[in-house]
């Protein structure tokens, strides 16, 4: 990839802003957990599984600081980091994951002491950036069968190299079928209210070389019916047991419309934004953002002073609209519960 959304540099954790693109491609450095966690919930960084990246290098990266003396006191820094970003954003799941995954390691290595169990958490939180790639790779590889080549492809938000730590999920399979050969378009919804394929999907797949057309979310009902669409494509920010996916809001819409016009709707989420303690979409939680990133574009004022505005930035697409899931491990088509399940158990 020509950027990097995230990693770790001279001791610090440095992310690309991308609240500012495609306008500048402007890079920030954090040191501390509090820094990491405004720039997680403010949306310098977004996407489930670069979420995750950051909690868990920010945590690292928070740590390293710490003066205490005993084990018992860097235990109590470490939660406080750990509570601190957990406390950012409530619906992707890839947060808490790499916040648990970070704690299970803390735990196991207690006994290294403080300065070495520093370096062993900036070891582990890189680690998981690393992994991060190779699976949605991984990712890529087993959705671009699904693929057919010469096809017009709908995504909706950005589930690609900014919303991952590099590649990508849902653009992830759209790369690793152009890598195979075939010929792919992209219809990017512009993903109102913060515009993330306008601004995002569009910004990555043209530095790609792949072809990419933005519409406005409405538009989609109408290229579908004159046929111009394929397939959907979308990422994921948690996944129910059930196979019920909460995503950027909009992605309902997308699933409805797909089916009334018999196109498949493909997911494409590593493991880790699957939730198999949520039995079903209705236990997942949604985030209400602030009013401003409706009534706002930047600085430019778009409804009338003192008008309501609602922000619910996820929804959640029920499994019987899914044609199919794909993961690092294999694609799972209609009966999620079983198939997720397996997944899991080996």
């Amino acid at each position: 990839m020509s950027f990097k959304t995230i990693e770790w540099k001279d001791d610090k954790v440095r992310m690309i802003d991308q609240r500012l693109l495609p306008d500048q491609e402007v890079y920030h450095d954090y040191s501390t957990s509090k820094e990491v966690a405004r720039a997680i919930k403010e949306m310098v960084i977004r996407g489930a599984p670069a979420i995750g990246v950051a909690a868990a290098m920010g945590i690292a990266v928070g740590i390293r600081s710490s003066e205490a003396a005993t084990m018992d006191d860097f235990s109590g820094e470490f939660n406080e980091a750990c509570e601190m970003i957990g406390q950012t954003r409530p619906t992707a799941v890839n947060l808490f994951w790499a916040i648990k995954r970070m704690k299970i390691f803390f735990d196991a290595n207690r006994s290294a002491g403080i300065e070495s169990l520093k370096d062993l958490l900036k070891a582990e939180a890189i680690r998981l950036c690393e992994d991060d790639i190779s699976i949605n790779r991984r990712i890529g590889k087993n959705g671009a069968a699904l693929i057919k080549d010469g096809s017009t492809v709908l995504t909706h938000c950005n589930a690609g190299a900014l919303a991952t730590a590099g590649y990508g999920t849902a653009l992830g399979v759209i790369r690793g079928a152009v890598e195979s050969g075939k010929k792919v378009k992209v219809f990017a919804d512009e993903t109102r209210p913060f515009l993330q394929g306008a601004r995002l999907t569009a910004w990555e797949l043209m530095k790609d070389g792949i072809d990419v057309t933005v519409i406005t979310d409405n538009m989609a009902g109408y290229l579908m019916k004159k046929g111009e669409i394929d397939a959907a494509i979308v990422g994921a920010d948690r996944i129910a047991a059930n196979g019920d996916v909460a995503n950027k809001i909009g992605t309902y819409m997308v699933a409805v419309l797909a089916e009334r016009h018999s196109i498949p709707f493909y997911v494409a989420a590593p493991l880790s934004t699957i939730d198999m303690t949520i039995s079903d979409g209705e236990s997942i939680p949604i985030e209400e953002r602030p009013s401003r990133e409706v009534s706002h574009i930047k600085e430019c004022q778009l409804v009338p002073d003192g008008v309501g505005i609602r922000n619910p930035a996820f929804d959640v697409t029920p499994n019987d609209l899914v044609t199919a899931i794909i993961t690092e491990v294999g694609v799972v088509k209609k009966d999620y519960k079983k198939g997720l399940d397996k997944f899991f158990r080996g």
